[in-house]
């Protein structure tokens, strides 16, 4: 059976939701997942964690990780990045090469650097030498504009508000869900 990881930090909660869709997702598509948080720096994150804390040497146990993490000015937050950091020895070893990865992330606003985060998402990605899976435009519901949305090409995204009071949409949980079964979808094709 396909094993998928997502992987976040949260702050306010709304990146644990998206975990949430995320992995249902990947369940629908028959993947077998695990939740897991990466650790508080500083002692900020308000919302209760729900997910039990990641280790480095665990992500080289799945087929595929889905990393999740509010923008900070425009790039992952430092809880995600310091703990990305620690895994210059899977990098050495080549345990990620050819894993399945995405991402997913959250801004105050909607211009608030949700692409720009992805990416910063997406580059420790191909550096650990996964194969990348998007949220691609075959999920319509990215592209409206009649109401706020979330979502790029380049993964899944919500906008929380500047205190957090926005939570995610039908249509950025949708969006998550879309995510979590392609990454799986993928995963399976690859590994069988």
């Amino acid at each position: 059976m396909t094993k998928v990881l997502v992987l976040y930090y949260s702050t306010y909660g709304h990146i644990a939701h998206m975990a949430d869709a995320v992995a249902e997702g990947a369940r629908e598509a028959g993947a077998e997942v695990d939740i897991r948080r990466v650790p508080d720096l500083v002692g900020t994150q308000v919302a209760r964690p729900e997910a039990p804390q990641a280790l480095i040497d665990e992500l080289a146990h799945y087929d595929a990780i889905v990393i999740g993490t509010g923008t900070r000015f425009g790039r992952m937050s430092a809880p995600m990045a310091a703990f990305l950091d620690q895994a210059g020895g899977l990098w050495a070893t080549g345990a990620l090469n050819g894993k399945v990865g995405a991402a997913f992330t959250s801004s105050a606003t909607q211009h608030g650097g949700q692409e720009t985060t992805l990416f910063s998402i997406i580059t420790n990605l191909l550096h650990f030498g996964m194969t990348v899976v998007g949220l691609d435009y075959g999920y319509a519901a990215q592209m409206g504009h009649d109401t706020v949305v979330g979502g790029a090409p380049y993964g899944a995204t919500t906008i929380a508000g500047g205190r957090g009071e926005r939570q995610p949409s039908d249509a950025d949980l949708g969006g998550a869900r879309y995510l979590g079964r392609r990454v799986a979808e993928t995963a399976k094709k690859l590994f069988g």
